[in-house]
């Protein structure tokens, strides 16, 4: 009988030390003191919680708030635009004329996106009317008056059967051009469009504005 007991013990010791080294150990027993916490019953947890309302601000346009400052042209080629927008496109009949619209600055805005060849005819045309006015004047053109202005400018004036058929001068071509971007700016500006609707010409016949505007759009940023 004791020879059996030692025999069982003895082959229960291999089991044990493979067990052993193996790493595995039993699992320790669970005591009632381990078991997770019971979460109270808060009203916390009973209704999940609203995120606060987010205030609604209202947002102003940068170009209300302050004034556009010309980034393409250059300071003598943006001052000779203005003054082509005051002689080209004045005031007319209770409307704003280009420099009441800012015409400039959003042309400024307009060429700085477009062709390379129409930023060449601006940039070229700009430069001419200076240069004539510092060879007839001595002065810039900015600084002429309507006289003077008128005089450089009217040669320059070419009839066209269509408004798509360009001069072939590269000067004249410029003035035709300017002038019919400034129009267009101008009767399609957010003042304009004021105007108008003051006025009570909105879609009247023969009013050429839409009653919409444009507003300056950043295409780089």
């Amino acid at each position: 009988m004791k020879r059996r007991i030692f025999v069982r013990d003895l082959l229960a010791v291999p089991a044990i030390s493979a067990t052993v080294a193996a790493g595995q150990a039993p699992p320790p027993a669970t005591t009632p003191s381990q078991q997770p916490k019971p979460q109270p019953n808060t009203p916390a947890r009973q209704e999940p919680r609203q995120p606060q309302s987010i205030p609604k601000l209202p947002v102003t346009a940068p170009d209300l708030t302050a004034e556009a400052a010309p980034r393409f042209f250059t300071d003598v080629q943006f001052a000779t635009l203005e003054k082509l927008g005051e002689v080209l496109v004045p005031p007319l009949k209770n409307n704003p004329g280009a420099l009441e619209a800012k015409a400039p600055e959003f042309l400024d805005f307009l060429i700085s996106a477009s062709p390379a060849a129409r930023q060449k005819s601006y940039q070229f045309g700009l430069d001419q009317l200076e240069l004539q006015a510092r060879s007839k004047y001595q002065t810039s053109f900015h600084s002429l008056n309507e006289t003077q202005a008128g005089a450089l400018l009217k040669p320059l004036l070419a009839v066209r059967p269509w408004p798509e058929d360009l001069p072939s001068d590269p000067l004249q071509s410029f003035v035709a051009q300017v002038h019919e971007d400034l129009r267009t700016a101008t009767m399609n500006s957010r003042e304009w469009a004021a105007a108008s609707q003051k006025s009570g010409r909105l879609f009247s016949r023969g009013y050429r504005g839409s009653g919409y505007y444009w507003a300056p759009i950043d295409p780089i940023s």
